[in-house]
């Protein structure tokens, strides 16, 4: 038998010969790295590491998050602009509905709709509490509330904001005049 580098014959000769013998059990070779593990030649394992590789790359080659934090724009669509030129250019489609249920005093699909929004972050002028109230923008393809929400102030609503990151930041902006209350 060759003689192995120092830092793989030390630990062969603290634990005596039994791991330097050919493993009889398997009919598998045994490779021996650092530290004196013993990794077995076996199809399984081969598989495993395949998998295990494949899985790493698709891993790394996933979208990364942009700066607002959306992971390949699937919580903001690119393409997302209102029918209507009256509209702010950044609200999705999904947010129009959401505007007229709240001017006409209509019911949310969302029992959350309409409570009120604590403004704990500060992210937003300082008032009572009570006057912010916080409403479900959907997002096509996820089966939960999502990161977009419409913020309304007053009552009825005076100011008007709009966050695609859930709280992280917002959009002022006026609805259409056909919708104000």
């Amino acid at each position: 038998m060759a003689a192995a580098p120092g830092w793989i014959a030390d630990r062969h000769d603290s634990r005596k010969a039994r791991h330097d013998a050919p493993d009889i059990h398997s009919g598998a070779s045994a490779l021996t790295v650092p530290f004196g593990f013993r990794l077995k030649r076996h199809p399984a394992f081969s598989i495993l590491l395949v998998v295990a590789l494949v899985a790493a790359i698709l891993w790394t080659q996933r979208p990364s998050p942009d700066a607002a934090g959306h992971a390949g724009g699937t919580d903001t669509p690119v393409a997302a602009q209102p029918a209507d030129p009256a509209w702010p250019a950044f609200l999705p489609p999904e947010a129009q509905p959401v505007l007229q249920r709240i001017a006409t005093g209509a019911t949310h699909p969302h029992r959350q709709d309409g409570t009120v929004f604590q403004n704990r972050e500060g992210r937003l002028p300082s008032h009572p509490r009570g006057y912010y109230r916080e409403y479900t923008v959907e997002t096509p393809g996820l089966n939960h509330r999502g990161a977009r929400r419409i913020v309304t102030g007053g009552q009825p609503p005076a100011v008007y904001y709009y966050t695609d990151d859930h709280y992280g930041s917002f959009r002022r902006f006026d609805p259409p005049k056909g919708l104000a209350p």
